[in-house]
């Protein structure tokens, strides 16, 4: 058998020398051979789901309430007569008017019980006694009216001029200067009055048919709580003119 030299030996004794740890250490702990993460399953949280309820704002539907409709009193003409501009017969004439002539009853007069009537085959109101017409509904629902001379035409003439009044006792006379008219034109004058007669305060009107009668007398007392008075106005086929107050003598 042969013998190992000593170099030999000495070279493998300095190689143990370097891989062994030094006198004292502590060996360096192996890490951990990994080792198998377990698989986990995740379960999702649960998802809140918000149901939002809509509340839906309140139209609020209003309440209508029918307006009644006015139905004007229904006039039938009985016989044939006139129409007129104002509630007496002393205004000017309107309109013909024959039975079965028909329309609704607009207003009443403040001093008479004349009727203020929209007939259907005319364009324009008019005024006519009561004992004409034949009138269905209520008439004393429909208010009192004046009226308006001065909005029927236009009177090319002019008033009256030089009005006077006097008086004797319980007549009052009253005089003015003529206006001349042509024959075509001329409707006279017109006079309304208020006077006091047996103690009561009349509404009075007059009428002259042509321009020559320039003077007019009524009866008037005293005793009444108004004072009486009176207006006068030239006529002619257009219109009424601008009425002249008369200066009224006191009882």
């Amino acid at each position: 058998m042969k013998k190992k030299p000593l170099s030999f030996l000495a070279i493998t004794f300095a190689m143990l020398a370097c891989s062994a740890p030094p006198f004292g250490a502590t060996p360096t702990p192996e890490p951990p051979t990994p080792t198998e993460t377990p698989a986990f399953t995740l379960t999702p949280e649960a998802t809140l789901t918000f149901t939002v309820t809509l509340t839906s704002t309140i139209t609020l539907t209003p309440t209508i309430t029918a307006t009644p409709t006015f139905a004007f009193p229904t006039a039938t003409v009985n016989k044939q007569a006139h129409c007129r501009y104002g509630p007496s017969t002393a205004y000017l004439h309107a309109a013909d008017l024959y039975a079965g002539d028909t329309g609704s009853v607009r207003g009443r007069a403040l001093y008479s019980q004349w009727l203020y009537i929209k007939f259907d085959k005319l364009d324009y109101f008019c005024w006519v006694a009561p004992s004409v017409v034949s009138v269905v509904g209520d008439i004393s629902t429909i208010k009192k009216v004046e009226p308006n001379l001065l909005s029927i035409g236009s009177n090319r003439y002019g008033p009256p001029q030089n009005v006077q009044a006097t008086r004797i006792e319980d007549e009052v006379t009253i005089t003015w200067d003529q206006v001349e008219m042509t024959n075509d034109d001329d409707r006279g004058y017109f006079i309304e009055a208020f006077v006091c007669q047996d103690g009561a305060y009349l509404w009075w009107t007059f009428a002259y048919a042509d321009q020559f009668t320039t003077s007019y007398s009524v009866k008037d007392e005293p005793g009444c709580a108004a004072e009486s008075y009176g207006k006068l106005y030239t006529v002619e086929k257009h219109g009424y003119s601008q009425p002249v107050d008369i200066p009224w003598p006191k009882p």
